[in-house]
């Protein structure tokens, strides 16, 4: 009996020890329960390794919404950043992977084409639905998406994007030191060259670009140049009266002010290649790629897009002069005055799974929806 209990105590008491031997950092990333606007899936296998998606609620209604489907031959990642309430990003949710796959069965294949084509089916279902109730319900008409999606068939990648969201891919450099490689341009009027893009595609407007409480908006509204839906900024039929102050513009706009085509990105995936990152600009708001890539490196695969999300979630409560235990006090909404919603889904490329053949059953998994279930995902 005493030696029953005695291997009790120690073993209890080994992990006592090893908790303390954590950095404050590690024991604030591990402590998961006091926080239920966070949610996670710590590690799940997809054909080419594994990968961890985590999701933190800011919003009153969060308007981050997510995928990842897995095959026997694909990956596929999708980061729906969503703006001015959660339609447009949800209806992406339902929609584009689908259209994916049907245009990738008449194709026989994905490609960067097919990739587009699944986006402007998106926005044309989503600017149709936007039309059919603009009558009763004309503020969808003010929402929209950011938009990531990234897709590995057999040893290729392909990322398209709109918006500021970002994917990164992680590779050893030099000394065996972890390299984070941006793959995404930031659709964002913060950037130089997407103002020098916007002024030159909108010549007669000296209001295109507007400098609004020190930030750079297209029209004094928004950031993203690029995006799905926001009707109101594509199509003059669907401008709003000044009943809607925060997208009213005083006057209809001539021709399109955003765009919905994404910009692409694909390449074979090399053998120094490790893992690869999707998160929406909340992540991006605290971190750097290259901080965010070496907490991937140095840390346990189990969880670690939570951990990410806890190490940002940390970043902006000491920016605000606070601690992180004091903002999981905080309601959904008045979270948002501190950081915004944050999706990070982690991709690891273990390039032995495909040597071996390794099979692993489809999985379709949908961010913090706890909808997690059998994907059809088949590329021929």
């Amino acid at each position: 009996m005493f030696s029953w209990l005695a291997r009790i105590v120690m073993a209890c008491w080994r992990q006592v020890r090893e908790y303390a031997r954590m950095s404050k950092d590690d024991q604030e990333a591990d402590s998961t329960a006091g926080d239920p606007l966070v949610w996670s899936r710590d590690l799940e296998k997809h054909f080419y390794g594994e990968f961890s998606i985590a999701v933190v609620q800011a919003n009153e209604i969060i308007e981050d919404h997510s995928q990842v489907e897995t095959g026997p031959n694909a990956t596929f990642v999708g980061v729906y950043d969503g703006h001015g309430g959660p339609e447009a990003s949800r209806f992406i949710s339902d929609h584009l992977f689908r259209h994916l796959m049907r245009l990738a069965g008449e194709k026989g294949t994905i490609t960067e084409d097919v990739l587009r084509s699944a986006f402007a089916a998106t926005e044309d279902g989503f600017l149709t639905l936007v039309r059919r109730t603009y009558g009763i319900k004309p503020s969808m008409a003010s929402t929209g998406s950011c938009c990531l999606v990234g897709v590995i068939l057999g040893g290729k990648l392909y990322v398209a994007n709109l918006g500021d969201s970002r994917a990164v891919i992680c590779y050893l450099g030099r000394s065996n030191k972890i390299v984070a490689e941006q793959l995404t341009r930031d659709h964002n009027a913060s950037m130089e060259d997407v103002r020098q893009e916007l002024r030159s595609l909108h010549p007669d407007d000296s209001h295109i670009l507007v400098m609004k409480n020190g930030v750079w908006r297209i029209k004094g509204i928004i950031q993203v140049s690029r995006s799905i839906g926001d009707a109101y900024l594509k199509r003059p039929g669907f401008s709003l009266d000044p009943s809607f102050p925060r997208f009213h513009l005083p006057e209809p706009i001539c021709r399109p002010v955003l765009t919905s085509v994404p910009s692409m990105y694909s390449r074979d995936l090399r053998s120094k290649d490790k893992y690869l990152i999707f998160a929406s600009d909340g992540l991006w708001d605290q971190l750097t790629i290259q901080e965010a890539a070496e907490i991937v490196c140095n840390n346990p695969r189990a969880g670690i897009a939570r951990r990410l999300v806890k190490k940002a979630l940390n970043e902006a409560s000491r920016k605000r002069e606070t601690t992180y235990d004091e903002l999981k006090k905080l309601d959904k909404g008045v979270r948002r005055h501190f950081h915004d919603d944050i999706t990070v889904v982690v991709i690891f490329i273990d390039h032995e799974f495909l040597q071996k053949k390794i099979s692993v059953p489809g999985l379709s998994v949908r961010g913090f929806s706890d909808t997690v279930g059998p994907s059809n995902f088949n590329i021929p």
